[in-house]
């Protein structure tokens, strides 16, 4: 089935679009009641990450739109909470340009990849970057008071190593290149 044309696992990877200025809005109203209400939502879009990849593996259902979609909603919606949060002092600054800054350039090189007819999958340390991303911005989301600013800190510096890394491995490697007919 291709609802809208799209197939499950692409509207997936645009539902998950369509939450960040959900996400974001929670997060501007600044209680606690509407933190908590953005972290839920950014929960379920987190969880929805994985849902898209298995859908399109499970059915066969790999696109060249979801390709692209799907690992560009993975950035944008750890990117755009990220920058809201380090707007209001709850994430450090340095994660956020660290991460929107790899985010962009592995961006930029997938496309000039593709351009050559080069597909770039995610590789296993990739996968494991978005996940500590996510723990990271998850836990700068949260409420939970001073006592655990120091741990949102070690959150963020891990993050920040696998960015840096998974960043590196595409740039300095062509292991993850796939030419595609």
């Amino acid at each position: 089935m291709k609802p809208l044309g799209l197939g499950w696992p692409n509207l997936v990877s645009f539902m998950r679009v369509l939450l960040i200025p959900v996400v974001v809005a929670l997060i501007a109203q600044r209680t606690a009641a509407t933190d908590w209400a953005a972290l839920a939502v950014f929960v379920l879009g987190a969880m929805s990450d994985g849902l898209d990849g298995y859908l399109a593996r499970r059915h066969s259902m790999t696109t060249a739109t979801g390709a692209w979609l799907d690992p560009l909603s993975d950035k944008l919606f750890v990117a755009a909470p990220a920058i809201a949060l380090s707007v209001i002092g709850r994430f450090p600054w340095w994660a956020t340009i660290a991460i929107v800054a790899r985010e962009i350039a592995v961006t930029v090189l997938r496309w000039r990849l593709d351009t050559r007819s080069v597909s770039m999958p995610a590789s296993k340390v990739a996968k494991a970057k978005t996940a500590a991303q996510l723990v990271a911005v998850g836990m700068a989301m949260a409420p939970l008071g001073a006592a655990f600013h120091t741990a949102t800190w070690i959150a963020a510096f891990g993050a920040v190593a696998l960015t840096l890394y998974s960043g590196a491995e595409y740039f300095l490697t062509s292991t993850h290149r796939v030419k595609v007919d």
